[in-house]
């Protein structure tokens, strides 16, 4: 699990620094849980996680504000030299200035947010959750399709990019051309953006780069998607079977998450995009309880039972 960044936090959260003379370059935050340190502000300081960003919300404020100056110095002065990563203030609480004189002589970020304190606590954490989440590179393309998260893969020159290019033209959604960053953030979700050199960007052979967000507006792109389906684009081998009902599903595994997989064999003449699309709202009505293979072999066995012959002119 690699760390994120506390100035992309600051920066994606909207937070204030109150410490801006601290050098925080290289600061790395590595867990995506958070603290409120009430028991620590009384003095506990066992199982204290000390490297979590502390949240210093009412609660904390009220408590200290009925301490005496020079007890709550000592109190800030314990908490601040366990080695902390940062302090938040929520609900635009504002440190005192021995506080602040504190955090620099222990190096320690003071920075602040007008949020209530529960609020900014959920939105850290699922910010964090995305950031410190297992992360892996895929070659491919990623759109939303009706809703629905389809990564494109297959070999380079296949014609995944064309594909793309094609869906985003009948209204649907590009977030990523040619490399898809992965990251699961919990054990059923795998959410899929573009790395920030491609953002936006489609490479079509013979053409070059194309800006989609340029070209088509930006109700034609998107930042991250979930992945719920992946479409392997195949060349066509003429001796080779190909699934033709869809009564067992085949599966890719990313990141230990398994992900329905269609292996899509490509022949002059196959528009790709509305197969993409009849895949995208197909996977939709499957997870709606209906699967069009299951009717069909259902309306057979019925025609079989009752004497009938599927395929009968």
């Amino acid at each position: 699990m690699s760390g994120a960044k506390l100035t992309s936090i600051i920066s994606q959260l909207e937070l204030t620094n109150y410490t801006e003379k601290m050098d925080i370059t290289d600061r790395m935050i590595e867990t995506k849980d958070v603290n409120r340190p009430a028991l620590q502000l009384n003095g506990f300081y066992e199982h204290f996680e000390k490297d979590r960003i502390q949240i210093i919300g009412n609660v904390e404020v009220a408590y200290l504000s009925q301490k005496p100056e020079e007890e709550k110095r000592k109190i800030w002065e314990k908490f601040f030299s366990t080695g902390i990563p940062a302090v938040v203030f929520a609900r635009d609480f504002r440190p005192k200035d021995y506080i602040l004189e504190l955090a620099y002589k222990y190096e320690v970020p003071i920075l602040g947010t007008d949020n209530a304190t529960s609020a900014f606590m959920a939105e850290i954490i699922v910010y964090l959750s995305e950031a410190l989440a297992p992360m892996k590179t895929v070659h491919g393309v990623l759109v939303d399709v009706y809703g629905e998260g389809l990564l494109i893969i297959g070999e380079s020159g296949i014609g995944k990019s064309e594909a793309a290019l094609e869906l985003v033209r009948r209204g649907h959604r590009l977030v990523a051309d040619d490399v898809v960053e992965i990251r699961k953030p919990n054990e059923h979700e795998l959410i899929g953006t573009a790395p920030a050199t491609t953002k936006h960007l489609i490479e079509l052979r013979g053409i070059g780069i194309i800006d989609v967000k340029s070209l088509y507006g930006v109700e034609c792109v998107e930042e991250k998607q979930s992945i719920d389906l992946v479409i392997r684009l195949q060349e066509w081998k003429q001796e080779q079977e190909y699934d033709r009902l869809g009564l067992t599903d085949e599966y890719m595994d990313i990141l230990g998450t398994q992900v329905i997989c269609h292996s899509l064999p490509i022949r002059p003449g196959r528009n790709l995009a509305v197969i993409c699309e009849t895949a995208a709202v197909n996977h939709r009505q499957k997870k709606m309880g209906y699967n069009a293979a299951q009717e069909l072999y259902r309306r057979v066995q019925e025609n079989i039972k009752t004497g009938g012959h599927y395929g009968e002119d």
